[in-house]
């Protein structure tokens, strides 16, 4: 041997040294999680610590003469319940150790081959298995070999895939939904992977009624008959590979609100037939028991005639309960949520619940899962059965009636909703039309006989209203049409028509007339007080007042009432020249529309020209209106400005109270004033208010104002006012120009009154 060789074998068997010294590290670990499992056990059962867990473990283990790891499996076999490790037989005592081992070792996993690896080693070895496959199922119900053991490469290889529609013995499990038993190849007839190797189970491997993959075991020679406790350990095992098979797949929250992907919906809505989204309801134990309709699309067309939200977000059984017979499209949407396979038909039978009558209808129906959920179309075939079961319902919801009758025979048919008007039993007589009038008011008689002649004698079609009084005492508004069918000669063979129904329009025209009525008295009522409002408030604040034109000072007025009469509003202004030669300047602001907006206004304009003649200044004058608003009026809210402007210094004193602040216009320049401190009136008691002076130089402009002028709902009050400020920059203007320029291009939009009360130093 050469040194190269030598050097080649020592590194092959450090290799299988470090391979195995591995794997003893895998299986000690497992060990490990199984002891920790079974003292925590032992914590909830003896309610003790875990030093106390750890040492009552080791003591038990010592008194029974075995292994603490032996014993963990015993704790953990006793309180799981699973069937894992269910005698009997098992081949060795050790066999339950390593079923549990191998549980450990595949819930802590890295992929799918390690599992497969240690499913071999620990579980199916005991049993005699010599080899393992792990199948994924997808979407198109294809297999994929996810991991494997016992089998050679150039084996694994071939079998990496298998397309939909190849027999295999997962295939058989896939698609039948249950574990199968195979005793020989030969036998069996389908091919699978593991040459020579005929012994073999596959098992599905899901939860919650969706199959994510097959278990398939294999055995070199033929099986016998194994006992259900092995059938119940491969069971357990395939439960236990769907967890990893499972891992990429989205989770259904336990409170059933999974939504439908965005890509499903909209692949749903791009359909041109009716469409469903369905997701699976899964019961605390991990059961399949119904689908939840998580969306419908535009083109749903329901087979009960209902609207989608009757259908939308419901439990399928829940609208279909018929869907549940054998063989109809439950099945077929559990078998294809199981096993991904796509169900397609271009005729299958649609039952549904109408009024606790079944309706059916046929049509072509498409199943496909896509993830977590199932993409449900069908398209309704039998349009004129459709159409006739609409028209029952047209019939049902419309309260009509048809009929039918032969003069010649006497022969009459009436449909069902007729015996409901008349309140007769279906096996009554039909009425004849002939003898309509005998259920009829009396005063309605005249006009059913001219009815009965125009379509029995003068072969016309005719219609009429009338009073139907029935046996039980009930009486119903009834209109009645009908049309005579004649033959080639002109002679009377038949009478077709219907009777429908119209008590609740009739009641409804009588309730809407005597509301119309109440609603135009009420609206003239409300028209004469507008009105009135209107007319007083026009008096006391016209909307324009004559210029004052007194000391070298102009002073004009503009009022704009509110946009609509019956918002008649509280704004008022005064300008007056008072017995001191000073002159009043104000504005203000009632809250409320209507008369008691008016009436206010007037209390407060008249108090503050009264209070204006004691000579106090703004600010006290204001919290005597305070006064007056807050103790002697009915609830009184307002906002207001006061100034009082003296010719001999060109000083304006001036308060507010709640108020938007003046605009003073000096060298082409609009600027706001101070926003002095004070609270609207009638707010508090006792209020007292700043005052601010301002001296006039000649050319000054200053308007006073409401918020009817500047007002927007979208914009912040304070860029309105800067946008006020913008809009009367410029160019000095007249008076009268100015305040009308204003009103014009104002951008407020509240519909509120409107003053303005400009001032101009000449």
């Amino acid at each position: 041997m050469t040194s190269d060789e030598a050097r080649v074998d020592r590194l092959a068997g450090t290799i299988d040294r470090l391979r195995r010294e591995i794997d003893e590290a895998r299986a000690a670990a497992d060990g490990r999680a199984l002891v920790e499992l079974a003292k925590g056990v032992l914590v909830e059962r003896l309610r003790c610590g875990p030093a106390q867990a750890a040492e009552q473990l080791a003591l038990l283990a010592g008194q029974a003469g075995t292994t603490q790891l032996e014993l963990a499996v015993d704790i953990i076999n006793e309180v799981s319940g699973d069937g894992l490790t269910e005698p009997p037989p098992l081949p060795d005592p050790g066999a339950a150790v390593r079923f549990r081992t191998a549980e450990s070792a595949l819930l802590h996993a890295d992929d799918t081959e390690t599992v497969a690896r240690s499913l071999l080693a620990h579980a199916l070895a005991p049993l005699g298995a010599t080899a393992v496959a792990i199948w994924s199922a997808g979407k198109d119900s294809s297999l994929t070999l996810a991991g494997n053991a016992g089998f050679t490469e150039g084996e694994a290889g071939r079998w990496r895939y298998v397309p939909p529609g190849v027999a295999t013995a997962a295939r058989r499990a896939l698609t039948e939904r249950e574990t199968v038993w195979i005793t020989s190849l030969d036998e069996s007839g389908l091919p699978s992977i593991g040459t020579g190797l005929p012994g073999r189970v596959a098992v599905p491997a899901g939860t919650g009624g969706r199959i994510t993959g097959v278990l398939e075991i294999c055995w070199p020679q033929p099986l016998e008959p194994q006992p259900q406790s092995v059938h119940r350990q491969v069971e357990a095992l395939a439960e236990l590979c769907a967890t990893t098979l499972d891992g990429t797949a989205p989770e259904i929250p336990a409170d059933h609100l999974l939504s439908a992907p965005s890509e499903l919906t909209d692949l749903a809505d791009g359909l041109l037939d009716p469409a469903l989204v369905l997701g699976p309801e899964v019961s605390p134990d991990g059961m399949l028991t119904d689908f939840r309709v998580h969306h419908v699309n535009a083109r749903f067309v329901d087979i009960a005639g209902r609207p989608r939200a009757a259908v939308a977000g419901k439990l399928l059984l829940e609208a279909y309960p018929l869907a549940a017979a054998e063989g109809n499209l439950f099945d077929k949407i559990e078998h294809a949520y199981a096993t991904g396979e796509p169900y397609r038909t271009e005729r299958m039978m649609l039952a549904a619940l109408v009024d606790e009558v079944p309706l059916t209808v046929t049509a072509s129906v498409s199943v496909t899962r896509h993830g977590a959920l199932v993409l449900v179309v069908w398209r309704v075939h039998d349009e004129t059965a459709r159409l006739a079961n609409l028209l029952q319902h047209a019939q049902r919801l419309g309260r009509v009636g048809g009929f039918e009758e032969e003069p010649d025979t006497g022969g009459v048919v009436w449909n069902s909703q007729l015996y409901a008007l008349y309140g007769l039993p279906p096996t009554a007589d039909p009425v004849p039309l002939a003898k309509i009038t005998t259920y009829a008011h009396p005063d309605d008689v005249p006009a059913l006989n001219g009815f009965v002649r125009n379509v029995l004698h003068h072969h016309q079609p005719a219609s009429a209203a009338f009073r139907l009084q029935r046996a039980d005492g009930v009486t119903r508004h009834v209109r009645v049409i009908a049309e005579p069918v004649l033959d080639s000669f002109d002679v009377l063979i038949a009478v077709r028509g219907a009777y429908q129904d119209v008590s609740a329009q009739h009641w409804t025209e009588v309730a809407l007339s005597a509301t119309q009525d109440q609603l135009a008295i009420t609206a003239q009522e409300a028209a004469e007080r507008n009105k009135l409002t209107l007319q007083l408030q026009q008096v006391i604040m016209p909307p324009a007042h004559p210029t004052i034109d007194a000391f070298g000072l102009r002073v004009a007025v503009r009022y704009r009432p509110a946009a609509q009469e019956e918002l008649v509003g509280g704004d008022w202004y005064d300008a007056v020249v008072l017995p001191s030669k000073q002159i009043l300047l104000s504005v203000g602001d009632i809250t409320g529309h209507g008369i008691e907006g008016a009436t206010g206004m007037v209390v407060l304009r008249n108090a503050l020209r009264g209070l204006a003649a004691t000579g106090a200044g703004p600010g006290q004058l204001l919290t005597w209106l305070n006064l007056v608003a807050h103790h002697l009026s009915n609830n009184i809210m307002a906002t207001a400005l006061c100034g009082l402007y003296d010719p001999i210094t060109r000083v304006l004193r001036w308060a507010r109270a709640g108020h938007l602040p003046p605009v003073l216009i000096r060298n082409e320049r609009g600027e706001l004033l101070p926003m002095l401190g004070g609270i609207m009136l009638g707010a508090l008691a006792d209020v007292s208010y700043q005052e601010g002076e301002v001296l006039l130089e000649p050319g000054d402009t200053l308007l006073l104002y409401t918020d009817g002028l500047v007002e927007r709902r979208d914009v912040p009050l304070d860029d309105c006012l800067d946008r006020l400020c913008e809009v009367v920059t410029g160019p000095r203007r007249d008076l009268e120009e100015l305040l009308d320029h204003l009103l014009d291009t104002s951008e407020a939009n509240t519909g509120d009154d409107t003053c303005i009360v400009g001032v101009q130093l000449t």
